[in-house]
């Protein structure tokens, strides 16, 4: 075989492969939604944890913002809430699973390092909750800012991280600190309970797990969230890398609680809202203007999301929010027209 046929075979080789793979994906993408609709459920793929976002009973009832969410995908896809079956993964084989198609969608997916996503062939469709590593401190210390926290010592975990926070965050101000790790959450709590050991003045951790911390002491009102935060981490759900249609159903059904909340439209008001001569409401209805289609939805699918489940600010307000037992503040999670970072495109 002479070096010019072995190169026109070559690039038809390669010709067919590319092929191959320019065919193959639009298929899988396009196989998503319909493997759902002939299973009759979506599968959402959820964590034990953290507090807020996805929790079981010992019943196995599932409850949690993340968990919620699915269930809104459910809503808009199947029609129903219920129409969604939960499996509970470790973080180490949530993707695995997600590749291996065990699972629709992962309810949480917080690895939004630099190229991470494309690296394990995943994309984020969208910010669910901005989470935050924060401070508790008693108020009986009399602090109200992180910057008077100088000399102070901080109780973490090891597992989280959440000393590399501390240090990138005291190190950028200059003010010297202790930084005393625990290798289980619990202790870490305990070190900062005892006041007669004086293990630490400050526990640091993500907000939902300070709440959940202050929860449990007797005295809850006298520890205090300072407003300052050493860290953010996005968070919210994914797909398959190249499932652009499923990709496209996911990210709209958050925009569409996004978008609920910012034009007034809850769980209790959306038949009334149906009633409406504001144009950005009737159109986000389907009412004047079918927007499902595009996604291969039913026009009328954010109707049945809100109405299900309720807008973002419900869903928040119910898994960690001031109905929650957490009881936190929507800081970075509130619309963009309040001071928060949450904002949806127009529906048009």
């Amino acid at each position: 075989m002479t070096r010019g046929v072995r190169r026109a075979v070559w690039a038809v080789l390669a010709l067919a492969v590319f092929l191959a793979g320019a065919v193959a994906r639009p298929a899988a993408a396009a196989d998503t939604l319909t493997a759902i609709r002939e299973r009759g459920h979506i599968v959402c793929g959820v964590g034990d944890g953290p507090t807020g976002y996805s929790t079981a009973t010992p019943q196995g009832v599932w409850s949690g913002i993340g968990v919620d969410f699915c269930r809104a995908l459910a809503a808009g896809v199947m029609g129903s809430k219920d129409a969604v079956k939960f499996r509970a993964l470790t973080t180490e084989r949530q993707v695995r699973a997600l590749h291996a198609g065990e699972v629709d969608v992962l309810a949480r997916y917080p690895d939004t390092a630099p190229g991470k996503e494309s690296a394990q062939g995943v994309r984020l469709a969208g910010i669910l909750v901005h989470e935050e590593q924060g401070f508790m401190v008693r108020r009986s210390d009399n602090l109200t800012s992180a910057l008077e926290l100088s000399g102070a010592r901080i109780c973490v975990t090891r597992e989280t991280g959440a000393g590399f926070g501390i240090v990138q965050y005291f190190t950028g101000l200059g003010m010297p600190f202790e930084l005393v790790e625990f290798d289980d959450w619990k202790e870490a709590v305990a070190g900062y309970a005892d006041a007669n050991t004086k293990a630490c003045q400050v526990l640091s951790a993500d907000l939902p797990e300070l709440a959940r911390a202050r929860q449990g002491f007797g005295d809850a009102s006298e520890h205090l969230i300072l407003p300052e935060l050493v860290a953010k981490l996005p968070v919210g759900p994914a797909v398959r890398e190249g499932d652009d249609e499923w990709f496209s159903v996911v990210r709209w059904t958050l925009y569409a609680l996004i978008a609920a909340e910012e034009l007034g439209i809850t769980s209790a008001s959306v038949d009334l809202a149906k009633g409406s001569s504001n144009a950005a409401v009737r159109r986000f209805l389907g009412i004047d203007m079918d927007l499902g289609k595009r996604l291969g939805l039913k026009a009328d699918w954010t109707q049945r999301v809100v109405r299900q489940v309720g807008n973002y600010g419900e869903l928040f307000e119910r898994h960690l929010g001031q109905r929650s037992p957490l009881k936190l503040d929507r800081r970075l999670n509130n619309l963009s027209i309040h001071g928060g970072l949450h904002y949806a495109p127009s529906f048009r």
